[in-house]
């Protein structure tokens, strides 16, 4: 806190290669965990959106830990317990994953890429009430 800004910033970069070497010398961690977690802290300030970056980095912790203990079969487990907690969730009556966990084929075209207007011509099933046309733009 008392030190400049760019002091500081290397100070803690030095700080945190010397613990991370002793504790690879120490035979506490092995180097990839120490690389894992350097790279996850760093990547946890990608995320635009301050509220996403906190549930991002309160998922990071399960995931380490499990990771940690039980290797790549952690890993797995713990991502397949997240993909199939997104399948549950619905947001305004609308599965969270749609249209990829329920598969819709018709409504695949804006999963990746957003299709021409010209080309989506029905709305989405899961949205549509009553009229799934769509309204043309054609003028008679």
């Amino acid at each position: 806190m008392r030190l400049p800004r760019q002091v500081g910033s290397a100070v803690s970069i030095v700080g945190a290669l010397v613990i991370g070497q002793a504790a690879i010398q120490a035979g506490l961690v092995s180097a990839p965990m120490v690389m894992v977690v350097a790279i996850t802290g760093i990547s946890s300030f990608m995320m635009p959106q301050y509220p996403a970056s906190i549930a991002l980095r309160m998922l990071r912790f399960p995931i380490m830990i499990l990771a940690g203990l039980l290797g790549l079969f952690g890993l797995i487990i713990v991502l397949l317990f997240i993909i199939s907690h997104l399948c549950i969730l619905r947001s305004f009556g609308v599965p969270y994953l749609s249209p990829l966990a329920p598969i819709s084929t018709g409504s695949l075209k804006d999963v990746l890429i957003r299709a021409p207007l010209k080309k989506m011509k029905f709305r989405p099933a899961q949205y549509a009430q009553g009229n799934r046309k769509r309204k043309s733009d054609d003028k008679p």
